[in-house]
């Protein structure tokens, strides 16, 4: 065969060297976009394993804030906090959530005060804090209430403002509920805390190890469907979102994260926000789990994984990976 009959276009001529891919790369992955999910919990110098997601701990509360040292040396600019209650503070109606003197609140105050370069992203639900494991109130019949729900989820929202909180993010799927707290937020002066919507969270069976890291596992009666969203709908997750972004979302969320980028990228294409997705529980016990059965290489498939929520359109992810994939980024 002649060199005349060869294509005068070769895509690989571009990929053949490091300078050249690196020098037309069309997306770019850094610490900037990642967000550190962090396990709070009652004591001193406390480190308590996770046993379903290797290499997760939960902290106590003067150990979180070396944590948040961690994430600035690293150039992670924020970390997102979830508590782990202990059951004796729990209730019906997860009266714990409006103490000022709760996990999250201690923690959100030390590391304002220690650690004020890192934003803190605060999960706004009652499931942390219900003996039920449900993230809202519930009626005799076990379902869960919207608008009683909301009046709590706001005092809860004011609660962690108040404590130093930089980002609000309600994760409860209660119908409403963003323009509630925007507009306690602003009543009370909270006029540049930032709302994060968990605005399309679907009701995914990854979410497992989470809810042994916050000890709501094996309390939860019955399932989430009634309100995070079926699996089998994405227009649904547009509405949803739309909703959100009226009510004054400042970003959005989608989660889980891989099994649903297309939904990342319908979100970013309709309504050109930042959208963040939540790398959950299961994924990442998967992908711990796949290297420690040497059926792939830990490192490359952290970072291939989050470049491809970045490429989806995601501006950041939620990831428990996000220390691990920094060291990385920055080696």
């Amino acid at each position: 065969m002649s060199h005349a009959s060869y294509p005068h276009i070769r895509l690989r001529r571009t990929r053949a060297a490091a300078w050249s891919r690196a020098m037309v790369a069309e997306t770019t992955l850094s610490p900037a976009n990642l967000i550190w999910p962090l396990f709070v919990t009652e004591g001193q110098q406390v480190e308590a394993p996770v046993a379903t997601l290797p290499g997760v701990s939960r902290w106590s509360v003067d150990r979180i804030v070396d944590k948040a040292r961690e994430a600035r040396d690293l150039g992670i600019p924020c970390v997102a906090l979830f508590p782990n209650t202990p059951p004796g503070l729990r209730s019906i109606g997860g009266e714990e959530a409006l103490n000022p003197g709760n996990l999250m609140c201690r923690a959100t105050s030390a590391i304002r005060d220690a650690v004020p370069e890192v934003g803190i992203l605060t999960d706004v639900a009652l499931d942390p804090y219900t003996a039920h494991g449900h993230d809202g109130l519930i009626d005799d019949q076990g379902r869960v209430l919207n608008d009683a729900t909301m009046e709590v989820l706001v005092k809860q929202a004011l609660v962690l403002a108040r404590a130093g909180a930089s980002i609000i993010a309600p994760s409860d799927m209660m119908d409403g509920r963003v323009g509630a707290i925007r507009g306690a937020l602003e009543a009370d002066g909270h006029h540049d805390v930032q709302i994060m919507a968990y605005a399309a969270k679907y009701a995914s069976a990854f979410y497992g190890p989470f809810r042994d890291a916050v000890g709501s596992g094996g309390l939860l009666k019955g399932d989430k469907r009634g309100y995070q969203m079926d699996p089998a709908n994405a227009e649904e997750a547009l509405r949803e979102v739309a909703l959100d972004l009226a009510e004054g979302a400042d970003t959005v969320m989608v989660k889980p994260g891989l099994p649903y980028l297309d939904i990342v990228r319908r979100v970013k294409e309709r309504f050109e926000v930042p959208v963040f997705a939540y790398q959950v529980s299961g994924e990442y016990a998967m992908i711990e789990a796949a290297a420690a059965a040497g059926a792939g290489d830990r490192d490359a498939l952290v970072l291939e994984t989050l470049l491809a929520f970045r490429r989806a359109g995601c501006s950041g992810v939620l990831t428990y990976h996000a220390a691990h994939a920094a060291r990385l980024l920055r080696a």
